[in-house]
């Protein structure tokens, strides 16, 4: 009796693309009612596959002492092919070689000529009921570290050690070991609702800048704080605070991802509130070298002299104003200059008259 697909309009696992090969034990150790046990349960799993060619594809590979291809991930893209191909695959029934099934699978199966693709997760499910007559551990290792996660279902006489060769980390999501094939179902339940669950952002090539959060079947990037999604729903853009003018900074303002900083023109310094800025006062760093006064500018100081003085060439020292200097004819005999003034005197033997310009004998 064949096993049939479940009815149409059932909804199906929106896993998002991924490469499934499946590899069963078809040797005689796998009795005919337990085989088609087997059979059914491939269809119950792919029936809740979103299939495809941009989808999910499926793929089966049979192995005894042999291994046959049933079909490669590029031949069907509709479940009634895969449904009817598997349907008519007949046991090989011979010996239990698992470590050549696994190997064809990483080589063949898995390749791009056979229609994998390399931004999607490859996926491979393993069912034996029996102990490997060959060597698994190391072939599967290989297997793992070209990129297949497996999954290994063990029935009845399976071996666990072997299973656990097999299977990808962690074991409690991969390995699973059932009484007998009427209990694979169980598994089957399991196995749906993980490759349901498949975290896109980790298995897929997103493309995220910055973030990426999965949902069922689907993901979307985000950014982080400070930052915002550019039109091409994968790359972000530092948001410029400085722009909308909202800043407070007197004279300069630093944007930088989620915040800024205020910054002052050069010959100013940044006050306390971190907004403002008071020009600096080179004065007050000890500019000794003025002799009398010291007057702070914009990006330096200069010399001042007090009243009464003038400033010297070398913009450091004063000396007193001569204010004889300046013609001071008035004074009969001799000028002499004072600060901020000059008086008249009279050589000797003569005095100085009211007019205070003038000599008398």
């Amino acid at each position: 009796m064949e096993a049939r697909p479940k009815a149409a309009g059932d909804q199906k696992c929106k896993s998002g693309p991924v490469d499934l090969v499946f590899i069963i034990d078809g040797s005689r150790s796998v009795r005919p009612h337990e085989f088609e046990t087997m059979r059914k349960f491939m269809i119950d799993i792919i029936h809740e596959l979103d299939v495809g060619l941009d989808a999910t594809r499926v793929g089966v590979v049979q192995y005894s002492s042999q291994v046959q291809n049933v079909f490669s991930l590029k031949d069907f893209t509709t479940h009634q092919q895969m449904v009817k191909a598997i349907n008519e695959i007949i046991p090989l029934a011979q010996g239990t070689m698992t470590g050549l099934a696994i190997r064809y699978a990483m080589n063949v199966a898995f390749s791009t000529v056979e229609g994998a693709r390399t931004n999607v997760p490859h996926v491979a499910v393993i069912v034996t009921d029996g102990r490997p007559q060959d060597r698994v551990a190391e072939v599967a290792a290989a297997a793992r570290e070209s990129g297949i996660e497996i999954y290994a279902v063990g029935v009845a006489r399976a071996d666990m050690t072997s299973l656990r060769a097999m299977a990808s980390p962690p074991f409690e999501d991969h390995v699973f070991l059932v009484e007998s094939f009427d209990l694979i179902h169980q598994f089957g339940l399991q196995f749906q609702d993980k490759l349901c669950k498949i975290d896109l952002c980790i298995e897929s090539d997103h493309g995220c800048d910055h973030i990426c959060e999965s949902s069922p079947g689907s993901y979307q990037c985000l950014c982080l704080p400070g930052y915002t999604l550019n039109d091409d729903g994968k790359t972000c853009t530092a948001i410029d605070l400085c722009a909308d003018g909202k800043h407070d900074c007197e004279q300069i303002c630093i944007s930088s991802p989620g915040s800024f900083t205020c910054d002052c023109n050069t010959g100013y310094t940044l006050n306390e509130d971190k907004r403002t800025c008071t020009m600096i006062d080179y004065c007050s760093f000890g500019n000794e070298s003025c002799e009398h006064e010291c007057v702070s500018i914009l990006n330096g100081f200069n010399c001042r002299c007090k009243e009464g003085y003038t400033l010297n060439e070398d913009k450091k020292t004063c000396t007193m104003i001569d204010y004889c200097s300046f013609g001071n004819d008035s004074c009969e005999h001799e000028c002499v200059s004072v600060l901020q003034s000059f008086y008249c005197r009279c050589n000797e033997g003569y005095t100085l008259n009211e007019d205070e310009t003038t000599c008398t004998s």
